[in-house]
């Protein structure tokens, strides 16, 4: 059986931009296995959803395209639009990896990664077992919706489940969850003439709190609410939802709390919409992380399990204390680190991976990132 260098699990921006750097590195036997298709996970987003971080191309003046996985790219460029569709980024990931000719399988699913006594891993795949020195874990969160968050969740449908919105069916929505997913769902609904009920634990729509874009709506999306006609989208600030359950009489009671132990009871004839995050991939080798008080996955200073040596993370699941790399523009910045990790274990030269530094794709020191705005 052959033994891989490495083995990447997942075909998005994360597995796509490190395979490129572990290419560049001169890792020869390596692979990306991908369960669908390049980009799958962005093919699955709402017809009308847009990415929130804005495309521009000024490589040649020394700064990346935020939303580009590797170097001397730009999905500007590429696509000639600032807020790539799901369908239209997954098509700059897919043109990158033929543009480099990356050893891409598709149509691999991985249902089981077991670390061996000398260290290397067997996965199991729907193609048979692998083997390999090192895994890379970049599947991603948006395949994994978290649909059960309360009672009574079974009877919403997760926003990452709607094809298009103007095939959702009412004229008044209840949506629970006020970051991104929300107050998308909220301004699509709301062109379509519909009213929204938006319930959300946070005031972020209405007080300016972290500089940090991870824990604020996007200035994109503070954008298109100022657009929605007065009226049509109402936001119930400060509120927990704790249950949902049919109505007597047809459609659906949402009960939920204020911190101040205020209740409300919102009754709506269409089923409430989930925009409550995700569970993240992870979950499904989650035997092979230890987790820290919040639950999320605790990693070394290279993106290692703390639990299993040779087994990383990259993308959005990537967090270190209150340090959250959840954009491409934040985790792509860790992209060098574990490549180049790994890239040294086998004995390579990393010395390519400086122009990525001066490209803020290599951040090792994490003890200069946090809030530096002062207005």
């Amino acid at each position: 059986m052959e033994l891989f260098d490495c083995l990447i699990v997942g075909g998005g921006a994360a597995g796509i931009g490190l395979g490129s750097l572990l290419q560049e590195l001169n890792v020869k036997r390596f692979s990306i296995l991908e369960r669908g298709s390049i980009g799958a996970s962005f093919r699955m987003w709402p017809k009308e959803m847009r990415m929130i971080t804005p495309s521009f191309t000024g490589n040649a003046y020394g700064m990346l395209d935020l939303n580009a996985i590797t170097l001397k790219t730009s999905p500007a460029y590429t696509l000639g639009t600032e807020h790539p569709s799901g369908e239209q980024y997954a098509n700059y990931l897919q043109a990158v990896a033929e543009y480099k000719k990356l050893p891409v399988q598709a149509g691999v699913d991985v249902t089981g990664i077991r670390p061996q006594p000398d260290g290397s891993f067997e996965l199991d795949t729907s193609k048979g077992i692998l083997r390999s020195k090192f895994v890379i874990w970049a599947a991603g969160e948006f395949q994994y919706p978290e649909l059960a968050g309360f009672p009574g969740a079974e009877y919403g449908i997760h926003n990452s489940l709607i094809q298009e919105w103007k095939d959702v069916q009412g004229e008044e929505h209840v949506i629970i969850g006020g970051y991104e997913s929300g107050a998308d769902a909220a301004v699509h609904l709301a062109r379509l003439g519909k009213r929204v009920t938006v319930i959300d634990r946070n005031f972020r729509w209405t007080e300016k709190g972290s500089s940090d874009p991870s824990m604020e709506i996007s200035p994109f999306t503070k954008d298109r609410l100022k657009e929605v006609a007065d009226g049509q989208v109402e936001l119930l600030a400060g509120y927990e939802v704790h249950w949902i359950e049919p109505a007597d009489d047809g459609g659906y009671l949402v009960y939920c709390e204020g911190a101040s132990g205020n209740s409300h009871f919102l009754k709506t004839s269409s089923p409430p919409i989930l925009a409550t995050g995700f569970r993240g991939s992870v979950e499904l080798v989650q035997h092979l992380f230890e987790r820290d008080d919040r639950g999320d996955v605790l990693l070394n200073e290279v993106d290692e399990s703390t639990l299993t040596p040779g087994l990383f993370v990259s993308g959005p699941g990537v967090r270190h204390g209150h340090l959250i790399f959840c954009f491409i523009y934040k985790f792509r910045q860790r992209f060098g680190v574990v490549a180049g990790e790994i890239a040294e274990r086998l004995g390579l030269d990393t010395g390519t991976l400086e122009e990525y530094r001066k490209q803020g794709m290599l951040l090792t020191d994490l003890s200069c990132c946090g809030e530096d705005c002062q207005c």
